[in-house]
């Protein structure tokens, strides 16, 4: 099978310009079949700020009410969406922007049974995710560019976390690919001290990962990330790194293994 690479880029990237370009060079220096996931949590919460909406977050999750879901629709399958495409289109690298409502690529289920509500958030499965779409435009090397944006089939969009939408296209799309999953954001990797560049993880086991979780050394957003990253290596995705947007076709980073 063909080796096909899922890069997945955060708010902190796509908000700096220099970051941006630097990942963007290394993402179409890659020769394999590939697909860009990317949220923007912090885009979305600069203009929620203009827009005087509140923030609300728990255990490192958004909690989605119905303006913040206009504001991440805007932001994310609009603005930041669009920038990136028009990127990689003036890198010679033909590239479609979609939300998971385009080609009903990835249906969700508003979450729910829950004991925090986190509003307009959408859960999705990978045996849900309509690989065929991907497929066809992976074939005729399209460059599918995929934001934080789901639907529920019934006319509702949702908000998804990037990190789960990543994780769950790896897993989806394992029966046709050898799937490396990558997700880049402005540090290092895993670090003991966020603080402290040279701190770097540079291989984490899931045990690793409980215990330092249970110390407060991986804390607030990195857990979500990490459980997500953890469950593709649970469901044969060949290998899953995280690291700097800089290093992404090099072997700098964390490494994540079972």
């Amino acid at each position: 099978m063909d080796t096909l690479n899922i890069a997945k880029i955060g708010g902190n990237i796509v908000n700096d310009t220099e970051q941006l370009k630097l990942f963007l060079d290394e993402f179409i220096s890659l020769d394999h079949p590939k697909i860009l996931v990317h949220g923007g949590g912090s885009s979305a919460s600069d203009m929620c700020k203009k827009l005087d909406i509140p923030i609300q977050i728990k255990d490192g999750r958004r909690i989605t009410d119905g303006p913040a879901l206009d504001v991440a629709v805007m932001v994310y399958a609009g603005l930041i969406n669009k920038n990136i495409v028009a990127k990689l289109q003036a890198r010679s690298a033909n590239a479609l922007g979609l939300s998971g409502a385009d080609l009903n690529i990835i249906p969700a289920e508003k979450r729910s049974g829950m004991e925090i509500d986190y509003g307009f958030v959408g859960d999705i499965k990978a045996d849900s995710i309509n690989t065929y779409f991907l497929r066809r435009l992976l074939d005729e090397q399209i460059i599918p560019v995929i934001s934080a944006i789901t639907h529920d089939k019934n006319g509702q969009l949702l908000n998804t976390n990037a990190d789960t939408i990543a994780s769950t296209l790896a897993v989806a799309l394992c029966d046709a690919y050898e799937v490396e999953l990558t997700y880049c954001f402005e540090k290092a990797g895993v670090m003991h001290d966020v603080d402290d560049e040279n701190s770097l993880i540079d291989l984490l086991t899931k045990e690793s990962f409980a215990n330092l979780k249970t110390k407060g050394i991986i804390k607030d957003g990195m857990i979500p990330k990490l459980d997500t990253a953890f469950e593709a290596l649970s469901h044969d995705v060949q290998n899953v790194q995280i690291k700097h947007a800089k290093n992404l076709s090099n072997q700098t980073g964390t490494e994540l293994s079972l």
